[in-house]
């Protein structure tokens, strides 16, 4: 993310249609805090979970109750013995039960929680089945947001490639403005389309519950909100990024997060109604426009062929295309499936670094230092296809 204001034309600020199904542009007015790993974001959830005083609703597609995550279980719990209306949605797949033990203490508590698409006897088998809950979202009391790639998983665990020797690589993004209301609405919209009510009755329900939440206390965030100084230089992260068991060889701490106040920001979501491109979209016109430099790091990059040809077409205007992705591979068919789509770009002048310290799960990219997006999306056809997804972008030069 880049470093003063912009009131010049950006890269990718038309976005297309928000949540109400509206044209938005990206709105200034948002504090944007980048978060590495869980790390930094669990201690943010549970700093603002603790605050809570009306509602927590979440949204991940994997809850892994063990480890570092253990601390946003926790906090949750606290909030809703606190009398907060806690709401909880994880993936069929991801998460396909909450543990017995967790499930007891969630409901002793008041914690309310549904499982996206349960699995079948067929599992996968069905087509059907592959439309998944990727998104990684959380509001609080209205006031605060946080949308990223980062599922609750401890930073050292994985589910496929087991203990990891140093924290993945994934990022996550905290945020307070307008855009937070967008993403209550959409988590909203999910919820009562899993309580199992026919349609009338959920626009009753949800009536029911914007008049509840308007009239609801919400908590004191003015800690968790002041001002951002954005002391901490990007080659901080990035020297973390590289050297990652630096801070516990030598006693640091992790470099402060980064982080901007008033900038221009809106949500991109994927879903497979009324928002089926809008992320796709909304890469294809910041990379169309981009004349200095694309940056990409993504986990899982198999792009169709309006995608790669955008970035070929980029590197023929001499504009530099630079991919970080996955070094260690989850599956045979992954490895295999991303070799050609690499040759060729290769081929077309494009640079492709795979990561090699650990796991690398992030979702994130940055076009000429003045169009950014941290999200939940892979740049491969079950993201771009088949799931709900979530990004914010960001086209302030900060």
């Amino acid at each position: 993310m880049s470093t003063a204001a912009s009131s010049s034309p950006t890269p990718g600020t038309s976005t297309g249609p928000s949540p109400s199904g509206k044209r938005s542009t990206a709105d200034a007015g948002h504090q944007l805090l980048l978060l590495q790993g869980g790390a930094e974001l669990f201690p943010a959830l549970v700093d603002a979970m603790d605050a809570a005083r009306s509602v927590i609703h979440l949204e991940t597609y994997i809850f892994e109750f063990a480890g570092s995550a253990l601390l946003v279980a926790e906090a949750m719990e606290r909030a809703a013995r606190r009398g907060v209306n806690v709401r909880l949605v994880v993936d069929g797949v991801g998460t396909p039960r909450i543990p017995a033990e967790w499930a007891k203490r969630f409901a002793t508590a008041g914690v309310r929680w549904r499982v996206y698409a349960p699995m079948g006897r067929l599992g996968l088998l069905l087509p059907s089945t592959w439309r998944r809950l990727h998104r990684k979202l959380c509001v609080v009391d209205g006031i605060i947001g946080f949308c990223g790639g980062i599922n609750l998983i401890d930073d050292q665990d994985d589910v496929a490639l087991g203990r990891l020797k140093a924290p993945r690589l994934d990022f996550s993004l905290r945020v307070a403005g307008p855009l937070v209301s967008e993403m209550a609405d959409t988590m909203e919209q999910l919820w009562w389309r899993l309580q199992a009510v026919r349609k009338a009755r959920q626009r009753e329900f949800k009536a029911a519950w914007d008049a509840l939440r308007e009239a609801s206390p919400i908590g004191d965030f003015s800690r968790l909100l002041q001002v951002l100084d954005g002391s901490a230089s990007h080659a901080d992260h990035a020297e973390h990024a590289e050297h990652p068991d630096d801070a516990e060889s030598t006693g640091t701490t992790l470099a402060p997060p980064l982080g901007v106040d008033g900038a221009r920001a809106t949500l991109l979501l994927r879903d497979n109604v009324t928002h089926r491109h809008d992320i796709e979209r909304a890469y294809l016109k910041a990379i169309g426009e981009a004349r200095r430099e694309i940056v990409i790091v993504n986990a899982y990059f198999i792009p169709g062929r309006r995608l790669r040809k955008a970035l070929t077409m980029a590197t023929s205007r001499g504009v530099a295309v630079r991919l970080l992705l996955q070094g260690k591979y989850e599956n045979f068919l992954q490895y295999h499936a991303a070799r050609p789509v690499y040759q060729a770009l290769l081929k077309a002048g494009i640079e492709i670094h795979e990561y090699a310290p650990s796991s690398l799960h992030a979702k994130v990219a940055v076009v000429d230092q003045r169009w950014a997006t941290v999200g939940s999306t892979n740049l491969d056809p079950l993201s771009l296809l088949l799931a709900r997804e979530a990004n914010v972008m960001t086209s302030d030069r900060r």
